[in-house]
């Protein structure tokens, strides 16, 4: 059965280009983004795990690690690195799992019957230290991911994860927030004392609160 949010992520042991990890002690207090390939050496994947490494100072700022998975063996992933390195003028120091059995691939339903039914589609989740999953995605394999929205969603995720509040279309970090419907609005100003509009009844804006 397909995951969904709110399902704690499968937990597994699996080796790795920056060797053998148990996942969730992998994760530890840390948010996740744990992300899938078609295959090594293939060119939008190439400028995927390079656009991750470049991404490292963003992630680490938002106590994120990352993780990336193909269905190849661990040797084709080091020398593909080494490419990646190469042409993407940077350096991936981030685990890559190996799946040649797609067994991790399969718990985590990354091959679609749909699409090539031997590679994996290009999967995204957002795992919180709950071990939780916050967000899926899915790209199919021509369309590279835009890790800018990947890193937003994370500020949103962190955000809302500890304020009553939501964020609107198109929100990025330092941007107005809704306010949740279960607060009254005679409340807002003692929940939120930065201040307030009411747009209708159940649309309240507020000043990000963790800013």
């Amino acid at each position: 059965m397909a995951l969904r949010l709110g399902d704690e992520a499968p937990n597994f042991t699996a080796q790795t280009t920056e060797g053998e990890i148990n996942f969730h002690e992998w994760i530890g207090d840390s948010w996740a983004v744990f992300f899938s390939h078609p295959a090594d050496f293939t060119p939008v994947c190439t400028t995927e795990l390079g656009t991750v490494a470049k991404y490292r100072d963003k992630f680490e700022a938002r106590n994120v690690k990352t993780l990336a998975l193909s269905v190849d063996p661990l040797d084709s992933h080091k020398s593909w690195i080494s490419d990646i390195n190469e042409t993407q003028n940077t350096s991936v120091d981030y685990p890559i799992v190996a799946d040649p059995d797609k067994s991790i691939a399969t718990m985590y339903d990354m091959l679609h019957p749909n699409a090539l039914t031997n590679l994996t589609v290009r999967s995204v989740f957002i795992i919180g230290p709950d071990k939780k999953i916050k967000l899926t995605l899915t790209y199919p394999a021509s369309t590279g991911r835009n890790f800018d929205e990947i890193i937003r969603v994370i500020d949103s995720l962190q955000l809302t994860a500890n304020h009553s509040v939501a964020t609107p279309a198109n929100w990025r970090d330092g941007d107005d927030v809704v306010v949740s419907p279960a607060i009254a609005t005679e409340d807002i100003p003692e929940r939120f004392p930065k201040g307030h509009t009411v747009i209708k009844s159940y649309l309240r804006t507020t000043p990000q609160p963790n800013k």
